[in-house]
């Protein structure tokens, strides 16, 4: 029998309480409106990924090089949703109340070959005249304690639909191949045992995150001079 995360039976106890408290009638008018606001937001992660899409085969075409390795997207599942407005203290649970309060819903992951290749592109991308940039987060420059290392940016774009065009919020994330190989690894040793990681195994986890994050800045170093080779060579 496979064994669920005490954070999944948090989870399951907090809706379980929370449509408790909902006027059973309201429930379904609830759910429709999640619907919309999957829709929505689905929408949103299309309009980024586009943007994003459409940087990189210009920088390919103009420069002969694709800065992004790869991109992934996620949805935040109405349960998710629910469960952080109720934590948040939140009994409105309306469409309004949630994109006022929730920033991360829509979620996209950029993943670069080389650190500058980061910074390029969230200056291009928040250079872009329809996006605005609420929050930026530099994890590269500021790690956390345990060793994550990313840029984060929380922008609102403009999502055009048949009858009105509406701004929303998107979570964007951009990290080297070596950051991301190192966040999904701590996470899924983390979500295996979530509150019982030893300090001596936190310590390996750092020194790996230092050392991935060394690994990123000599490969970095070996590409300017092999682009300084090619360019005395033209």
């Amino acid at each position: 029998m496979e064994n669920k995360s005490t954070s999944d039976i948090e989870k399951a106890k907090i809706l379980k309480d929370a449509f408790k408290q909902i006027n059973p009638s309201e429930i379904e008018k609830i759910l429709q409106e999640y619907l919309i606001i999957q829709n929505i937001y689905n929408a949103a992660i299309k309009e980024v990924r586009t943007k994003l899409e459409i940087l990189d085969d210009e920088f390919n075409y103009r420069y002969k090089r694709n800065p992004i390795h790869s991109i992934q997207s996620r949805l935040k599942k109405p349960n998710s949703i629910i469960s952080k407005m109720i934590k948040k203290g939140f009994d409105d649970l309306s469409y309004a109340k949630i994109k006022e309060e929730i920033t991360d819903i829509a979620g996209i992951r950029v993943i670069c070959q080389y650190i500058d290749d980061i910074y390029t592109i969230y200056k291009l991308l928040s250079g872009q005249s329809d996006v605005n940039v609420i929050k930026v987060t530099d994890y590269i420059a500021n790690p956390k304690e345990n060793g994550y290392r990313s840029f984060h940016m929380i922008v609102n774009i403009p999502v055009f639909f048949s009858d009105r065009t509406e701004r929303v919020n998107v979570e964007i994330q951009i990290r080297t191949i070596a950051m991301d190989y190192w966040a999904s690894l701590e996470h899924e040793l983390k979500y295996k045992n979530p509150d019982n990681i030893p300090p001596y195994i936190k310590a390996k986890l750092l020194e790996c995150a230092e050392t991935i994050a060394e690994t990123d800045c000599k490969m970095q170093e070996i590409y300017k001079a092999v682009s300084n080779i090619e360019n005395t060579d033209n």
